[in-house]
């Protein structure tokens, strides 16, 4: 499934949860790196002016517009890009899916960091960042960077759903973080 929003897909997490009385959940950013295995790629800037922001930016931009327009746009059906070596399909293929992780950002020169959780970290060919409520990136979708093509999920089932579910009602209520 396609044009699916962080909202879309939490719900959908908590549906199923209720409904099969497992603990469903998106992954982090790490845990859907790690299942990536060898098909993650965030590669590093390839040839890089200097140590410029701006020239940094400008080189990265440079570099995601050339993987889009050798992109295909239209959603694959499943298997299309094949199982990776940790038996999982088509990740980093044309859909990029939605993780649970914020956006991050760390200001070099003073060490702040910003947290914003209306931004979520989408994984796919490459780490993209999406508004949460964006359901189809290429009709504009306030992407950090080239949007993906498409926005989709999957889940990760906990093993022990009581201890997932004691952990999320304990999130829950313990009320923002300070």
């Amino acid at each position: 499934a396609v044009k699916i929003s962080w909202r879309d897909a939490e719900a959908y997490a908590a549906w199923l949860s209720r409904t099969d009385g497992a603990f469903y959940r998106l992954p982090t950013d790490a845990e859907w790196v790690a299942a990536a295995g060898s098909r993650f790629k965030d590669e590093p800037i390839a040839a890089a002016p200097s140590a410029n922001p701006s020239r940094l930016w400008l080189a990265r931009y440079e570099q995601e517009s050339a993987r889009r327009a050798a992109a295909d746009p239209g959603a694959q059906p499943a298997g299309h890009f094949g199982v990776n070596e940790n038996g999982l399909a088509d990740l980093a293929g044309n859909v990029w899916e939605w993780t649970s992780t914020c956006y991050r950002r760390l200001a070099l020169d003073t060490g702040a960091e910003t947290v914003n959780c209306g931004v979520r970290v989408v994984e796919g060919r490459h780490r993209g960042y999406m508004t949460d409520f964006i359901r189809d990136p290429r009709s504009g979708g306030c992407a950090v960077g080239t949007p993906p093509e498409n926005l989709g999920f999957r889940l990760v089932r906990e093993e022990n759903a009581w201890i997932a579910w004691r952990g999320a009602l304990g999130r829950l209520f313990a009320g923002p973080a300070s």
